[in-house]
Formats: C-alpha cells, structure tokens, sequence
C-alpha cells in the first residue's frame, strides 16, 4: 500500500523549524501522551515514570543482557523489558501491534520513544514537515495520527532546560591556588 503526504496534510500544521513528531498511543487501556517518534533510536523505550504511572509490575520486566547508549554515548540503566499491545488510531481506522519497550531509567520529558523496530515493522512512515505518522490498518485503510504540535514544542524546551541545569562544571586549580567555586 502506498502512503504518501500531500499539500492537504499541510492544513493543520502550524509552522515550524524543527518541532519533533509527539502523538499519543494506547496501551494497557489507557492513552499514553507524549510519545515520540524517533527514527535515530534503534529501540522502542519506555520511561520508569512511565512504566510506574501505567501501574505495571517490576515483575512483569523480563531481563536484558545488553546495552544502551544515549545520544551522547551515556550509558543507561536497562531495567529490563516488556512486550505490550500498543494501539495505534486516528478515530477511523486503527491497528494493534504487540511491542518490545527496554524500560529505562533515565530522565526524559517524553513517556516513551517510538523507534525504528516499531516503525518499520508497521510501515509507519513520519513526516516532521507534515507532523504526521501514517501507516497502514490490517484492514487496507491508512491511519494518519497528528503530532501534538504544542506538546512538542514544550516537551523539546524542557528538555534543552533540563540539558542545560544539569550541566556541571570544575576546574582543578594550579597548585597553589584557591579552589575554583563549582558551578551549575
């Protein structure tokens, strides 16, 4: 099936420079905002705020051997994974797909990521030009889900802010010296 984006998907987008794909999915019964879609993560993450807030149980986490890096090459704390149903749905058409999420225990300003194992498996395709995702339904239909531009936009702020708080800086002074004031 082909998806493709046309002028008219254009209509609702409020203009942007570079807003990212947020949308909102279902899972467990509940709709979980603040989901990002995310081409440059090789894994399908969910947050421990999340995972708690969904009220899941630590035992339903199944152990993970490897590892995972951040964009900066950090290290994160896996503490394990589920498969969970996920629902996607834009009121017409929708489909279900069971995931993998790593549960991570790392601060983000986003529920979960969408990465590529998700979105090739699905077919979805995202257009940040569009802030669309479109994939196909089981039943031939294409699903176009809408990114939430305004939570976008505020989730991808905080994140800088957070970036930028957390950043912490010493010097070593030359012998002898006073010791530099820390700064944060």
């Amino acid at each position: 099936m082909d998806i493709t984006f046309t002028k008219g998907d254009l209509r609702d987008v409020v203009p942007h420079d570079n807003d990212p794909i947020v949308i909102s999915l279902v899972t467990v019964g509940r709709t979980v905002h603040r989901v990002l879609v995310d081409q440059g993560s090789s894994a399908d993450v969910m947050f421990w705020p999340t995972f708690e807030k969904l009220q899941l149980s630590p035992d339903q986490l199944r152990p993970y051997g490897g590892c995972l890096y951040g964009f900066a090459g950090d290290q994160v704390e896996v503490r394990g994974y589920i498969e969970l149903r996920m629902t996607f749905t834009d009121g017409l058409a929708s489909r279900t797909e069971k995931i993998r999420y790593l549960v991570v225990n790392a601060p983000s300003e986003y529920n979960i990521l969408l990465g590529r194992p998700t979105l090739n498996r699905t077919g979805a395709m995202p257009s940040t030009r569009h802030m669309k995702v479109k994939l196909p339904s089981m039943e031939g239909l294409i699903i176009t889900i809408c990114s939430d531009q305004k939570q976008a936009k505020k989730c991808y702020e905080n994140s800088l802010k957070n970036k930028r708080s957390m950043c912490h800086v010493t010097t070593t002074p030359p012998l002898g010296a006073e010791p530099a004031q820390e700064t944060r």
